[in-house]
């Protein structure tokens, strides 16, 4: 095997295994949306957008793309995923972390004022997870979320992702269409 198939080899283990740790820590979880589907189905999506617009292929993106959630939402800390997927998934995952301990509205202005500070992989990942966010809310709603709230959730995502732009042409297209296709169900 040449040095450039072991490296993939190594690759797709390094994805597989992302995914794997990725559906066991949520394994309970579930979307917020009224058909409650299994919180992994998000982070698959968030992956494949990932991989699906990159220019280059980077399995430490997408890896980091499933494990994005993980130390938010999961008894994960950082050093266990840099343990496990090394220190660029670990720094990645750790860029896209919410600080749960502050209220909601602090956490939310934080994501608006760090982003256009935060790295290309980061961003990328802002970019899939806020298109992911509003295709759910398009296809299953929260229940008791009234029009307002959805508008408000997509000014919010918008005012994130303007901080991302510039990053990937592709993943930008895509959560321009999330945004037209929300927006069209108000």
């Amino acid at each position: 095997m040449s040095g450039l198939d072991l490296d993939r080899q190594g690759d797709v283990a390094l994805v597989s295994r992302a995914a794997d740790f990725a559906a066991r820590r949520h394994a309970d979880q579930k979307r917020k949306g009224a058909a409650h589907e299994p919180y992994v189905n998000h982070l698959a999506e968030v992956a494949s957008l990932l991989a699906e617009t990159m220019g280059e292929p980077d399995a430490a993106l997408v890896a980091a793309g499933w494990l994005h959630d993980t130390v938010e939402d999961t008894q994960t800390d950082r050093e266990e995923l840099e343990r496990l997927f090394g220190p660029r998934v670990a720094s990645l995952v750790a860029e896209v972390t919410d600080d749960k301990s502050l209220p909601k509205a602090e956490r939310k202005r934080r994501q608006v004022e760090a982003a256009p500070h935060k790295s290309a992989g980061a961003k990328a990942i802002k970019l899939a997870d806020k298109t992911s966010n509003l295709r759910s809310l398009t296809a299953s709603p929260p229940e008791g979320w009234e029009r307002q709230r959805i508008a408000d959730y997509i000014a919010w995502a918008q005012e994130v992702v303007a901080g991302c732009r510039g990053t990937n042409a592709a993943l930008e297209d895509r959560f321009d269409r999330a945004v037209a296709e929300a927006r069209g169900t108000l």
